[in-house]
């Protein structure tokens, strides 16, 4: 067989150089034509759950991350599930089987939801993650005031009124979610040494409670 291709090549030069080019061409084409995935999407059908509350991690896990695991598990409809709360935030994430269709996986957990959120402490916001996957969550950005000519509210209105529909205008963004997050760094030359939180700091966090 390769003698055969062989010999075939050998009397039949321009044949083959044309075969060459046109194979040339068409991969030339395919590379600047074909849309092509960096990182395929290799992860299993997942709906993440997004919860808020003002409250710590520990009772965010407790009293709004274990019951909506609890209850979904239950249900039968999913292979497994997994959540991660922080503070003031919880992430539930339900992992389907291979093949199930997203837009039916979702709507089976709105479903659990809705009977889930009326046994939820008063004042947790509970909705569905956006239309995408785990893959597709890996941009994280700051807003930093370096000069210190800015406040938090001017900062939080230049996210929630400018960036956030600049960022969104571009194509294959599923959805941006912001993120409420303030660091409070005493200065050690100021601060008391043994009596905890400076007064001007406390005074400054609002007299926030522990949990928040």
């Amino acid at each position: 067989m390769i003698h055969r291709i062989i010999d075939f090549s050998a009397r039949n030069k321009f044949l083959v150089f044309l075969l060459v080019g046109v194979a040339v061409v068409g991969g030339w084409w395919s590379l600047h034509n074909v849309p092509l995935d960096a990182i395929p999407d290799l992860s299993d059908p997942q709906v993440i759950i997004y919860s808020r509350w003002d409250r710590s991690p520990d009772i965010m896990e407790d009293q709004v991350t274990y019951p909506v695991i609890t209850a979904l598990l239950a249900r039968r409809t999913s292979k497994t599930s997994a959540g991660f709360p922080t503070s003031v935030y919880s992430y539930v994430y339900i992992i389907f089987d291979e093949g199930t269709d997203i837009y039916w996986a979702r709507s089976r957990t709105l479903e659990y939801l809705s009977k889930i959120t009326p046994r939820l402490p008063s004042g947790v916001q509970v909705e569905l993650g956006p239309d995408a996957t785990s893959i597709g969550w890996v941009f994280q950005y700051a807003l930093v005031d370096t000069t210190g000519r800015y406040t938090l509210d001017s900062l939080r209105s230049f996210q929630d009124w400018y960036l956030r529909y600049y960022l969104e205008a571009f194509r294959g963004w599923p959805k941006l979610r912001p993120s409420e997050a303030w660091s409070a760094v005493p200065n050690p030359g100021r601060s008391q040494p043994a009596c905890g939180l400076p007064d001007s700091l406390d005074e400054g966090c609002g007299g926030g409670t522990p949990e928040q």
